[in-house]
């Protein structure tokens, strides 16, 4: 039942929702250092692509490979939209057999993975999750290496766990998650490693923190980032699951897009590892609000915390990118002031208007 619901719920948000703000937020990212558009563009797969990172991933790469070049694909229906932008196509991630089908007949080149349960609906329902998470993500990772594909799973920070340090948090250190979303990305990040060294896989990873953008929150811990815009804007009022005092790590979905698309096209040598922290700022739920009351200065906010209070103090509060700044030249654009700035303006204008007709869609965690 939960999963037809989630599933429902998603159907119902694509085919309602706009996505005015996306086009200048693909078209802000810098492809300069595109390799392959020297070459032959890669054919490829995105799964779960009709989640928060999945269509903006998908946009990105058909501007720069062709549309017909990434194959978007998913279980559920895609709006009318999605459907006009490329390929479309349904692909179970737990059918092993369909898959191998998908990638013959449609020459896939790089297979990026973004299907998962995220972090709260994950405790939900764990043998869901682990059927999703780490069983499909084993279905994908042998398809690469039965067929020589490049590899992109998405970690998290959700991959550490009370035991890791939190401020900062290094790319190599104990991590013990408490989640099965945590644990099913470390068990995701070590198998990719593995089929490398063991296989030559080319498989390549990025723990983002949480994923900002304007689409409505939908089940994950940094959701409260997202949620504040939509009902600060609409009902000049905002309930927090969190304490205040929480910090972590956050990003905006250009930065995010734009480390995903730099290390895709970064070559092998370059790369000392083959899992790396990303980041852009850190913040609490009282920085936030404090910033966002300079432009909202009426905003009621409350604070009721809930199970989320719990994974979020499990958490990094500053991320160490360190390592992904030196070697292959990542970089942020946003900090708060100007995410803050970003969001009222995407909110206000693809989301306020049409917002009763509104459901919930994948964030990041």
């Amino acid at each position: 039942m939960l999963t037809r619901k989630l599933f429902r719920l998603k159907e119902i948000f694509i085919k309602s929702s706009t996505r005015k703000f996306r086009t200048s937020v693909v078209s802000s990212i810098n492809t300069d250092d595109n390799i392959f558009m020297k070459n032959k563009s890669p054919r490829i797969l995105i799964t779960g692509g009709l989640g928060q990172l999945g269509t903006e991933c998908a946009k990105l790469l058909r501007k720069n490979y062709g549309q017909d070049n990434v194959i978007l694909s998913d279980i559920i229906k895609p709006s009318e939209e999605g459907l006009s932008n490329g390929p479309f196509i349904f692909a179970d991630i737990l059918d092993f057999k369909g898959l191998q089908k998908i990638v013959v007949n449609y020459q896939i080149d790089w297979l990026i993975h973004f299907s998962a349960l995220l972090s709260a609906v994950g405790e939900q329902n764990v043998p869901l999750a682990v059927r999703v998470n780490i069983e499909g993500m084993h279905n994908v990772m042998e398809l690469a290496k039965q067929y020589n594909l490049k590899i992109f799973v998405p970690s998290t920070i959700g991959a550490f766990g009370p035991d890791s340090p939190r401020s900062p948090t290094p790319n190599v250190t104990v991590q013990r998650p408490r989640t099965i979303y945590g644990v099913s990305k470390v068990h995701a990040e070590l198998l990719g490693e593995y089929y490398h060294h063991r296989f030559g896989l080319d498989f390549r990873c990025l723990r983002f923190p949480g994923v900002i953008s304007s689409d409505p929150p939908g089940g994950g811990t940094t959701d409260y980032a997202v949620a504040v815009f939509h009902e600060g804007l609409i009902n000049k009022r905002y309930e927090c699951y969190l304490e205040p005092y929480t910090r972590l790590p956050m990003m905006y979905i250009e930065d995010c897009l734009n480390a995903l698309f730099q290390f895709l096209n970064t070559p092998n040598e370059k790369l000392k590892r083959r899992t790396y922290n990303v980041t852009a700022m850190s913040f609490t739920p009282e920085e936030l609000f404090t910033e966002l009351r300079k432009h909202i200065p009426d905003l009621d906010i409350s604070y009721r915390p809930d199970t989320r209070q719990l994974i979020a103090e499990s958490w990094p509060q500053i991320f160490d990118d360190t390592e992904a700044r030196q070697d292959w030249g990542w970089s942020h654009k946003y900090d708060l002031e100007k995410l803050v700035t970003r969001m009222l303006n995407d909110v206000s204008e693809s989301f306020i208007p049409k917002y009763n007709s509104l459901k919930q869609v994948n964030s990041y965690v």
